[in-house]
């Protein structure tokens, strides 16, 4: 084929096949995207597409309700706490972990086994959420002889603060004590050179101090005054006398013992371990009194996955899991910040703190924006730990909006709902992906 010129005839070039930047010809090209394209679509597109639609059907899926499933977001009551814990998840969980991440970036850089310490923090994010939950449910127990977490703050409260052995003492029959402030006091003032005798009951003999020793009736002593406080029980039907110390009655040792005179503390002494205990002339016309310390609950820690702490306590695990992922990746940027940066920094007279706040935290701004986008995006999806580590009696109050979505789609019966809160996460996560686009987009231009 020619084209006529001025000059005469100039042949034509064939059309050819438009191909892509690649060199690979289009259709080429789509046909080998077509399985990706259709997969996408049914497990992406088609689900979005559905959700949405569905949102905006009744529970029954047969009639139209408008924005009434969205309008219960905001006025079910179980819904709306999710919908808070879920902005307490955002704001602590991801802020949490990437700091944690930082820290443990940085020091790791300057410790001889660093690497071994990374793969320790990293080592959680090989185990999956199910089994995280269910080693957290057994942290947090509320028994210290179980759970990790209340065997050391019991530990540590008991350090400054000793629980009482003797929660459950009290007087028994004909007893010359009686109530007075939580602990007991002797009806009777006493005087120097008599011996005392303060009986117990309530303690159940596999209960009683490892140190308690069989119980003896304390001598009188000239101007002093000496008593015994055991436990006045004997096993057996008919077997010892009320009142009076027997074999194989035990004391109480390490029991306080008060002098009180016009409401003061005149004088104090601490049983010993055969029950005996002795006080100064000072005790001469004092009554004696049992404090309310030596009655005191033992200590049984705190209630983690109480009510008011479960929320946190979950936040913690996920952070035990995802600390080490912010880690990795800001030990990955943090090899890549120059080192004669930070030198110069120190060479103008700057401290560790000043370089690290001033030249190695503005450095890592970029990864630490991935690290912190990425986690947000993922604690708004959070669901597992949640589901496992609360008590039933407490899952209410650690509820989150994929939670809520669980149940109301599948244990109330309530689709359309579900499907209201589905797209209503969804259009929470675009703002943090659009951001994370835009960012990513303005490294490329760089």
């Amino acid at each position: 084929m020619t084209s006529a010129t001025a000059g005469g005839t100039a042949p034509v070039p064939p059309a050819r096949t438009r191909k892509s930047v690649t060199g690979t010809r289009r259709t080429v090209a789509v046909l080998f995207l077509l399985p990706c394209l259709v997969l996408l679509g049914a497990l992406v597109v088609y689900p979005i597409g559905y959700s949405l639609i569905r949102s905006f059907l009744n529970q029954s899926g047969d009639g139209f309700a408008g924005v009434d499933n969205y309008k219960a977001l905001f006025t079910d009551d179980g819904i709306r706490t999710a919908l808070k814990n879920n902005v307490i998840w955002v704001v602590f969980a991801p802020t949490v972990a990437t700091a944690l991440g930082l820290v443990f970036a940085v020091l790791t850089e300057r410790v001889r086994w660093g690497t071994a310490f990374k793969l320790v923090v990293f080592m959680p994010m090989a185990i999956s959420m199910l089994a995280a939950g269910i080693i957290f449910r057994l942290v947090y127990d509320q028994d210290p002889h179980k759970g990790v977490a209340n065997a050391v703050w019991v530990g540590v409260h008991d350090t400054f603060a000793e629980s009482s052995a003797f929660p459950n003492a009290h007087p028994g029959r004909q007893s010359p004590l009686r109530p007075e402030k939580g602990g007991f006091l002797t009806r009777q003032a006493v005087h120097a050179g008599q011996s005392v005798s303060l009986p117990l009951v309530g303690v159940a003999p596999d209960k009683m101090p490892g140190g308690a020793k069989k119980a003896v009736q304390a001598p009188s002593e000239p101007g002093k005054v000496t008593g015994t406080a055991w436990q006045d029980f004997t096993r057996g039907k008919g077997v010892g006398r009320l009142g009076q110390v027997d074999p194989g009655e035990l004391g109480y040792p390490g029991m306080k013992i008060e002098a009180v005179k016009d409401g003061k503390v005149v004088d104090a002494a601490k049983v010993r371990d055969d029950g005996t205990f002795t006080l100064s002339d000072k005790a001469d016309g004092a009554r004696l009194r049992l404090p309310a310390s030596n009655f005191r609950e033992p200590y049984n820690g705190v209630d983690w996955l109480g009510p008011s702490l479960v929320t946190p306590a979950v936040i913690g695990a996920y952070v035990w899991m995802w600390a080490g992922f912010a880690m990795v990746l800001i030990a990955a940027g943090l090899a890549g910040v120059p080192r004669e940066l930070l030198e110069a920094a120190r060479v103008d007279g700057a401290n560790e703190w000043q370089v690290f706040r001033r030249v190695t935290v503005p450095l890592l701004a970029p990864v630490l924006a991935v690290v912190l986008v990425t986690l947000m995006i993922n604690v708004l999806k959070v669901f597992d730990l949640v589901f496992i580590i609360p008590p039933g009696s407490s899952q209410d109050d650690a509820n989150v909006l994929a939670l809520e979505l669980y149940r109301k789609g599948f244990s109330e019966d309530q689709p359309g709902i579900a499907s209201a809160i589905a797209v209503f996460l969804l259009l929470l996560v675009i703002p943090v992906v659009w951001f994370n686009v835009r960012r990513l987009r303005r490294e490329v231009r760089r």
